[in-house]
């Protein structure tokens, strides 16, 4: 995919995030059904960022933590990527600046 293609992509799957920029869904990369790792790739080079996870609260009493906390034993993949304002605009930079 060329770099308009995937801007173009993205600006259809994004939503508005709170801090000014766009948050897109990993989900809607994957059922776009386009190169994930090639889109992955560009959203990276402009600035994107995994959105943090929250973190895991014990509940359910004495033993609740068992039940729900995978211990850190398995990586956690991010379910959003956060794009700087103006990453997705007309005219933006064809790369994030160093």
């Amino acid at each position: 995919m060329d770099d308009d293609a995937i801007c173009t992509l993205l600006t259809r799957l994004a939503r508005p995030d709170g801090s000014g920029g766009d948050v897109i869904e990993r989900a809607a990369i994957l059922a776009a059904g386009s190169d994930f790792a090639e889109i992955m790739t560009w959203v990276i080079a402009h600035g994107g960022k995994p959105e943090a996870l929250a973190p895991v609260v014990p509940t359910g009493g004495l033993h609740g933590s068992r039940l729900d906390d995978n211990g850190g034993t398995e990586p956690a993949t991010p379910l959003r990527f956060v794009l700087p304002a103006g990453a997705l605009a007309p005219g933006r930079p064809a790369t994030r600046p160093s």
